[in-house]
């Protein structure tokens, strides 16, 4: 593709950031630095969740404060806005057809694997890769195989639904920006807040929205990024309008037609008379309704609910008083136990339980009996520090065998404070067999905890167990999960997106703690959004 004449309208934001993709993806084909290849595709989502225009920040020297953004990559983008190419992109489009780039929505395909794909059986699509598996290509390739076969099998539904979706902690960063963002090139807006599915805590972030207070009611898209400027009188209707969902709109709606009202993005009216707009809370009372939060609002049951007042209350700061399920240095942190521990301490909470990988997770550090015995030693000194102010349990991350036992025989695990229960390996095994390998596992009696139960992690691995991409139904699912653990006095970890309406169901099923793991002291005390990347997970206790 040659490059546009300098006469030509600049290259729009949305597609620079496509082209700095492909740019990221292209350079992975050629064996290039993975961490530089990371970088380009952090900085396209950045520039896909500008606020502004990139002319603007261009012409204002900026692009090195949009997150991800340096010097080098800042000349790309330059150049790819000013000619729609750049000159390596041009070379490396001549080495691999554009179809190819499709193979990257595949969770768990390498670079190496997809060029291999190309090369060996002429894969350039998605639906060729498709028809490829389908028709046992894969399998016999050497290099390929059976297993990846099955692999991409699995996995094409995933990629097909999560092409234009974000995980929480990345959408998180991207809107932390544009508020800055926002707010710098818009003095006047008294406030801004967060919309779209980021506030309806789904796991998955499709639309990147925000609504602010001015003087006029406008909206602006800018690439992925919708911005809505509403005055002060009608702030509630458009928040509650950008919040959505669709389907939680639709019912509220027909909920305000039926009562002689008309729900407009603008407010709630009888005839052409305003009744509320300032305050998504004078809508929903006006309605006779009890107000529904966002986490609860996918046009499920949440209406009828909130008509008889009969919604539930969602977990909220406040309830958490410690962490549990936390990995250190020991074996696959990034901080040591004292660390990890005063880290914890320092932002209120009670205690801090400790639960490393156990011996089987060889790949993870998982500690030797020697080095739990050490571990325990630093426990006990941390303890008598605090004086009881504050206080390490000692547990474990144990691996669920195949046949369901743990990793570590039961004079061992009675050393445990807790021990938490994980599968972290043979995901494939029969949905029978897998069912009986957690009961076995939640029927031992040293069991404490089990660690995500349905071993899915949003776009890259399907579960194991069933469970849907939205956070509402995942609850859904989590409750009808819980029986065993409950029956038997447990505590599920939700290991991958711990949210108030995935705990409130565990709490209506008596489960009686939900925890989520943390890595690293940047993960602790961040309840619902984690914001840095480097952050794999979060760890509370519901008490």
């Amino acid at each position: 593709m040659a490059p546009f004449a300098s006469t030509m309208a600049k290259t729009d934001t949305r597609t620079v950031a496509s082209l700095l993709r492909e740019y990221g993806h292209r350079t992975a084909l050629r064996g290039d630095n993975p961490y530089r290849t990371k970088a380009y595709l952090r900085a396209a989502d950045s520039l896909a969740a500008l606020s502004q225009p990139l002319d603007r920040i261009i012409a204002a020297g900026a692009l090195i404060r949009i997150p991800g953004i340096g010097n080098a990559i800042a000349d790309i983008v330059r150049k790819l806005y000013e000619t729609g190419t750049h000159p390596r992109l041009e070379k490396l489009r001549d080495e691999v057809p554009a179809g190819v780039m499709e193979l990257f929505t595949v969770p768990g395909l390498r670079p190496d694997k997809i060029l291999k794909l190309h090369q060996a059986l002429g894969v350039n699509s998605l639906a060729e890769l498709e028809a490829a598996a389908k028709a046992d290509r894969i399998r016999p390739v050497k290099g390929l195989g059976a297993s990846l076969q099955t692999k991409i099998l699995q996995n094409l539904p995933i990629a097909r639904c999560g092409e234009t979706q974000l995980h929480l902690h990345k959408a998180a960063a991207l809107l932390e920006h544009a508020i800055m963002s926002v707010k710098q090139e818009h003095p006047e807006f008294s406030r801004v807040e967060i919309a779209g599915d980021f506030r309806r805590g789904c796991e998955l972030v499709t639309d990147l929205a925000l609504v602010a207070m001015g003087k006029k009611r406008t909206a602006i898209e800018q690439s992925t990024l919708t911005l809505v400027v509403t005055e002060k009188k009608h702030f509630g209707a458009s928040l509650l309008e950008a919040t959505g969902s669709a389907a939680h709109l639709e019912q509220l709606k027909m909920h305000a037609t039926e009562r002689g009202f008309a729900l407009k993005p603008d407010g709630l009216y009888r005839g052409r008379k305003l009744i509320a707009a300032a305050t998504e809370e004078e809508i929903y009372e006006a309605l006779d309704l009890q107000f529904i939060e966002p986490e609860l609002r996918e046009g499920r049951d949440e209406i009828e609910r909130a008509a008889s007042q009969q919604l539930p209350p969602l977990v909220r700061d406040g309830d958490l008083h410690g962490i549990l399920h936390s990995h250190t240095t020991a074996s696959d942190g990034t901080e040591t136990l004292e660390a990890m521990a005063e880290a914890t301490r320092k932002r209120g909470f009670e205690y801090f339980g400790v639960a490393d990988h156990s011996q089987s997770a060889h790949y993870a550090g998982g500690l030797t009996l020697q080095e739990i015995t050490e571990q325990h030693r630093d426990a006990d000194r941390l303890n008598t520090k605090y004086g009881g102010k504050f206080r390490v349990l000692k547990g474990i991350e144990a691996d669920i065998l195949a046949d369901g036992s743990l990793d570590y025989p039961d004079h061992v695990l009675k050393q445990f404070d807790f021990v938490v229960a994980s599968v972290h390996s043979r995901f494939k095994l029969p949905k029978k067999e897998q069912t009986e390998r957690i009961i076995e596992a939640i029927a031992n009696p040293r069991t404490t905890i089990i660690g995500h139960m349905t071993g899915r992690r949003c776009c890259v691995v399907p579960a194991m167990i069933s469970t849907s991409p939205r956070s509402s139904e995942r609850a859904q699912n989590m409750a009808s999960l819980s029986k065993s653990t409950r029956i038997r006095g447990g505590s599920i970890s939700t290991g991958g997106g711990i949210n108030r309406r995935s705990t409130t169901a565990a709490s209506s099923a008596s489960i009686r703690t939900l925890i989520q793991s943390a890595n690293s002291t940047t993960c602790i005390g961040v309840s619902r959004w984690p914001a840095r990347e480097e952050c794999p997970g979060r760890g509370f206790l519901m008490r």
